[in-house]
């Protein structure tokens, strides 16, 4: 029976039950964490043997640079042959950089902020307000990157195919201090939604007030499918914004921190031609280059896309029986009782769920203080602060099955408690 339906001596009752159960949990002294997007060691064995004898002592690119010294400010030629398949870009649209595209977004907006970008009348600092559209839920390390340097974050809500462009193109139109917007349009961070070919091009389309205007398109999970048989495809930005006439207006980074190590992986920004140029010219005072010996350890590993895309393969055959546990665990134990709500991925890392109104956050204390620790509720907003008190991050990859299960199960006895607490009394 669903808990709407449900008299107040029933529901009394039920929670009752439901407060054994947890209590039952708390004895069994767990330590299980869901926190963050994290791969397994199961996944990160396999790319292990990039660290042995990969390069045989063969440590020059083809372009004949010695990869152990100085120099090559973009990354070697095969690195960005590799981003040029992976991502659809041409060799003059793309820098290999170092381990971390986070740190390519940072480092791009503390340029755009202390040097300008292209067609900037101005660096962005030297405005009284810089904004960026932050649509939700979404990734929290954005929005604490916004926040940690003073950018105002506006938060736009989510539809099936992607945020509301609806919204999106009225804001740009409107005010020139909008100089951003995150996207991560691939299996997007937490809702695993992909962006449809309407979204994207309405986004390469956009005609903002601000002449610097940059689109952050953080396709972080393009080829991070669950099944072979079942995947999302989006349009490429680069060239739907050429096509528009707005070639420059975009900024796109990926990374292979979940495809090979996290820790020692290959970065990449990709943007138009005369935006690569500028962006090398700003470098070149940061770096005389990043760790070339890296990139060539990548080419040689992978050899080229079709290596990637078998080496994903293997990674999807060992994530997605979590994913598929942890919606089994969810249909059973909460559709039955018509609360919560949550996505069905068809690849990335993570699985959103909504619970009742007002409930989040006292679900995520109650895993705690249980021994399994989530992302913090409210995480996926701008400013942490969810206006609903309803979206929880599930990230499910780092946990064995088994420990998976464990976590699920308490997880289901949490929200039952939560919302038995909040209309029982």
């Amino acid at each position: 029976m669903k808990y709407s339906e449900m008299n107040k001596e029933q529901l009394t009752a039920e929670k009752e039950k439901v407060q054994k159960a947890y209590d039952d949990f708390k004895r069994q002294g767990l330590k299980l964490t869901m926190a963050r997007g994290v791969p397994a060691p199961e996944q990160l064995d396999l790319s292990i043997n990039m660290l042995l004898h990969c390069l045989d002592g063969d440590y020059k690119s083809k372009s004949g640079a010695d990869c152990r010294s100085y120099g090559v400010l973009d990354g070697i030629p095969e690195a960005k042959e590799l981003f040029m398949e992976m991502l659809g870009v041409k060799e003059d649209e793309v820098i290999v950089g170092g381990n971390s595209s986070l740190q390519m977004m940072y480092d791009t907006i503390i340029r755009a902020m202390q040097l300008g970008v292209l067609h900037s009348e101005k660096p962005w600092c030297k405005y009284d307000k810089v904004k960026f559209l932050c649509p939700a839920p979404g990734y929290d390390r954005h929005f604490a990157m916004c926040e940690a340097l003073g950018i105002e974050m506006i938060t736009v809500p989510y539809k099936e195919d992607g945020p509301d462009m609806d919204m999106i193109e009225k804001l740009v139109a409107e005010d020139e201090t909008i100089k951003g917007v995150w996207c991560v349009p691939m299996y997007s961070n937490p809702t695993g939604i992909s962006y449809s070919d309407e979204v994207v091009r309405r986004f390469a389309n956009l005609k903002p007030k601000a002449k610097d205007f940059r689109i952050f398109w953080d396709n972080a999970y393009s080829v991070h499918h669950l099944y072979d048989d079942d995947r999302d495809k989006i349009l490429n930005i680069i060239r739907e914004c050429e096509k528009a006439g707005n070639p420059d207006m975009v900024f796109e980074f990926s990374s292979t921190s979940k495809i090979s190590f996290p820790g020692g992986g290959l970065a990449v920004i990709c943007a138009s031609k005369a935006n690569i140029e500028l962006i090398k010219s700003q470098m070149a005072y940061q770096t005389i280059g990043f760790d070339k010996l890296n990139q060539l350890r990548h080419v040689k590993y992978f050899k080229n896309f079709e290596g990637i895309e078998k080496h994903m393969k293997a990674h999807a055959a060992i994530i997605r029986p979590k994913f598929e546990v942890v919606k089994y665990i969810l249909e059973k134990e909460l559709a039955p009782l018509g609360i919560g709500e949550w996505t069905n991925p068809k690849g990335g890392y993570f699985i959103s769920f909504n619970a009742p109104e007002g409930c989040a956050k006292r679900i995520v204390a109650l895993a705690k203080d249980a021994g399994v620790v989530m992302t913090n509720a409210g995480a996926t907003y701008p400013y942490g602060k969810d206006p609903k008190d309803s979206n929880i991050r599930i990230a499910p990859t780092y946990p064995s099955v088994d420990d998976l299960r464990k976590a699920m199960e308490l997880f289901c006895v949490c929200v039952r408690l939560a919302y038995l607490e909040k209309i029982a009394g």
